[in-house]
C-alpha cells in the first residue's frame, strides 16, 4: 500500500452542483487552471452528457489543461499534469460522451457509477441486485475499451450492504476498473461506520490490491471531513474533494481541510501529497467569488477568522509563542504580510512586483486595468492590503464576457424621500442606456433600474455583503445569486447526473468597490451576463425574453 494520496477535486463537476455555483465555459478554465497550480492529482472537469455546453467546457479544459505542451506554455509553477476525469451514468451514450470531451488529454479518466444500496436499486433504479451486477460489469467494460484508466463508483455505497458490495466491487475490478470509489452520497454514516466499511472492502473484495481505493463522502451531518480521513486511516489512497466544500445540499469533503489535517498530524497519518498548500487561499478566493458562494467566517482554514486572536488571552499567548494558539502557520495556506506597503504614490512596477509575490502574472492589458481601479482605491484608503489586491483582480480581471456594461451608478437614499438610483449600461451594440427609479431602499432601487434595462425576468434569492479589510474605508465585496423566470425565458435545461432530471441553473454573481451600492449594481449585472451567457440568450437577447 503506496503512502501517498491522491487528491481528486470534483469542484467543477459536485461542487457546480450547489445551488446557484453555475459557471460558465470560460470561470471553469479558469478554476482548472488554478487547480493544476494547487498541484490536485484529478480533476472532475464535469459531466459531459448534461448538455453540449458542458461538454465543450469539459473538452476546453482536456486540451488546455490536460496536455503538458499546453502547461508548459503557462509556466513553470505546474509542476505535473493532472488526470482530467469526466463523469458518466452507467450507460454506453453517457460513456461516449465523457470520452469525446477527455481523450485529447494525456492522462484521461471515465467515472462511472451506479447506485448499489437497497432505497436507491428500488426506488430509483428499479433494479433487482443481478441486474445492477451486470449493468456494471457491461458499462465498465465499455469504458475499458475507450480508456485504461477508469473510476467506478457504486452510488450511496454508504447505506449498501456490504456483502454486496464486495460483489459489485469485484465485478467492476474484473471488467477493468482501475479506482474503486466508495460514497457516502447522503452523508449518512459515522467515521467509525465508514473506516469499518473501508476496511471490510480492503479484507473482503478480490482483487482489491490491483486498484487505487478512493472515498467520496458528503456533510449532511457534518462529518465529510472526519469520515474522509477514517476511509483514509482505513486504507483509501484517493480523497474526493472540493474547494471550501461546496456541493449539493451540505457539500463535499473540503479540499483544504483534508490536506492540511494530513499535513498537521503527519505524525499520525504518516502519508505523502502533492498539494502546494501555498496556493489554498488563492484558490478558495477564486472559487468563492466565481460560484458566489460565500466562505463563512468560522470556517477551518480560509475563513476569515481561522487565523484571528480577538481574545485577550490568546493574543497574549500569541505574542509570546504563535504555537500557544496556533496549529499551522498562516503563510502555510497563502496567508502572507506583505512586505511592501501599497499607497497612493504606488506605481505600476511596484504593483506588479507585489502581484508577482502573491502568484498573479497580468499581462500588460490586464496590468492596466488593475492598475486604474488600485488607483482609484489607493485615493481612498491609506494602505491597500493584499486583500484588497486579490479582489480588484477577481473583479476586474476574472468576468465573465461583459454583454452588458455597468458603466455608471448614482443612488439616493435617506430618511427624507424615497430611495432613487441611476443607472448607466452599456448594452451588446455599444448603445449607452441610461434609466432613473425608485425602490424599498437603495439596492432595491438600482436593481430595478438594471431590471429595465437588462430585461431578463429573475428572482433575486440571495444577497450577501462582506468587507474585505477591517476600518470604514475597507473594500466592500457583495455576492448575489438569481434564479432565471423559466416561464419568461427559452433556455436549454442541464441534466442532472444523480436525479437524472433536466432542472434550471441559477447563476451567481460578483462585485467589489469601496462603494457597497456600486459593488452592488457590478455584482447583479454580472449575475445577469453570466446567466445570458450561459444560457446561450447574448445573440438574441431582445426576441428570447418576454419583456414586461
Amino acid at each position: 500500500m503506496t503512502n501517498y494520496v491522491r487528491f481528486f477535486d470534483t469542484t467543477l463537476r459536485d461542487g457546480e452542483q450547489s445551488p446557484g455555483a453555475t459557471l460558465t465555459s470560460s470561470e471553469k478554465l479558469e478554476v482548472a487552471r488554478q487547480l493544476a497550480r494547487l498541484g490536485v492529482d484529478i480533476i472532475e472537469a464535469g459531466f459531459p452528457a448534461a448538455s453540449p455546453d458542458d461538454l465543450d467546457a469539459v473538452k476546453g479544459i482536456a486540451d488546455e489543461i490536460g496536455r503538458k505542451d499546453s502547461l508548459t506554455q503557462l509556466g513553470e509553477e505546474y509542476k505535473s499534469t493532472p488526470i482530467i476525469c469526466g463523469l458518466a451514468r452507467a450507460s454506453e451514450q453517457d460513456i461516449d460522451a465523457a470520452w469525446e470531451a477527455i481523450q485529447s488529454a494525456d492522462h484521461p479518466r471515465i467515472h462511472t457509477f451506479l447506485a448499489t444500496s437497497e432505497i436507491h436499486m428500488r426506488h430509483k433504479l428499479r433494479m433487482d441486485p443481478e441486474e445492477v451486477i451486470d449493468r456494471v460489469k457491461h458499462t465498465v467494460a465499455y469504458a475499458k475499451q475507450l480508456c485504461n484508466d477508469v473510476e467506478f463508483s457504486p452510488e450511496d455505497a454508504g447505506r449498501s450492504q456490504p456483502e454486496f458490495l464486495y460483489t459489485v466491487l469485484e465485478e467492476a475490478i474484473k471488467s477493468g476498473a482501475t479506482t474503486l470509489n466508495i460514497p457516502d452520497t447522503v452523508g449518512y454514516t459515522t467515521p467509525d461506520e465508514f473506516g469499518q466499511l473501508i476496511t471490510g472492502i480492503v479484507a473482503n473484495t478480490p482483487g482489491i490490491e490491483q486498484v487505487i481505493l478512493s472515498v467520496h463522502c458528503h456533510n449532511d451531518l457534518g462529518m465529510a471531513t472526519a469520515n474522509t480521513l477514517a476511509g483514509i486511516r482505513a486504507g483509501a489512497r484517493q480523497a474526493e474533494v472540493t474547494i471550501n466544500g461546496i456541493g449539493e445540499r451540505a457539500g463535499n469533503t473540503s479540499l483544504e481541510e483534508v490536506v492540511m489535517s494530513l499535513q498537521t498530524r503527519q505524525s499520525i497519518f504518516e502519508l505523502e501529497h502533492g498539494i502546494d498548500t501555498t496556493q489554498i487561499m488563492r484558490t478558495s478566493r477564486m472559487v468563492s467569488n466565481y460560484t458566489g458562494i460565500v466562505v463563512q467566517p468560522n470556517k477551518a482554514i480560509v475563513g476569515a477568522n481561522a487565523f484571528a486572536h480577538e481574545a485577550g488571552i490568546h493574543q497574549d499567548g500569541m505574542l509570546k509563542n504563535e504555537e500557544t494558539y496556533e496549529i499551522m502557520r498562516p503563510e502555510t495556506v497563502g496567508l502572507s504580510q506583505s512586505k511592501l506597503v501599497l499607497g497612493k504614490h504606488s506605481g505600476r512596477h511596484a504593483l506588479r512586483v507585489r502581484l508577482q509575490e502573491l502568484g498573479y502574472e497580468l499581462d500588460d492589458e490586464d496590468l492596466k486595468d488593475v492598475f486604474r481601479r488600485f488607483k482609484r482605491v489607493a485615493e481612498k484608503k491609506k494602505v491597500v492590503t493584499d486583500a484588497d489586491i486579490e479582489v480588484l483582480i477577481t473583479d476586474e480581471i476574472n468576468q465573465p464576457v461583459e454583454v452588458f456594461k455597468l458603466q455608471d451608478v448614482q443612488v439616493v437614499c435617506g430618511t427624507l424621500g424615497l430611495p432613487t438610483a441611476t443607472v448607466r449600461i452599456v448594452d451588446p451594440n455599444g448603445l449607452l442606456t441610461e434609466q432613473a427609479s425608485i425602490g424599498t431602499g437603495p439596492v432595491d432601487a438600482c436593481y430595478s433600474a438594471i431590471d429595465h434595462i437588462i430585461q431578463l425576468p429573475n428572482e433575486l434569492t440571495e444577497y450577501n455583503v462582506n468587507a474585505v479589510t477591517e476600518g470604514i474605508d475597507a473594500i466592500g465585496e457583495v455576492t448575489v445569486r438569481i434564479q432565471i423566470d423559466s416561464e419568461k425565458v427559452s433556455a436549454p435545461k442541464r441534466l442532472s447526473p444523480q436525479r437524472e432530471q433536466m432542472q434550471y441553473r441559477s447563476f451567481g454573481g460578483h462585485g467589489a468597490s469601496t462603494d457597497i451600492f456600486v459593488a452592488s449594481a457590478r455584482a447583479y449585472v454580472n449575475a445577469l451576463n453570466k446567466a445570458i451567457e450561459a444560457l446561450d440568450l447574448h445573440n438574441d437577447h431582445n426576441n428570447t425574453i418576454t419583456k414586461d
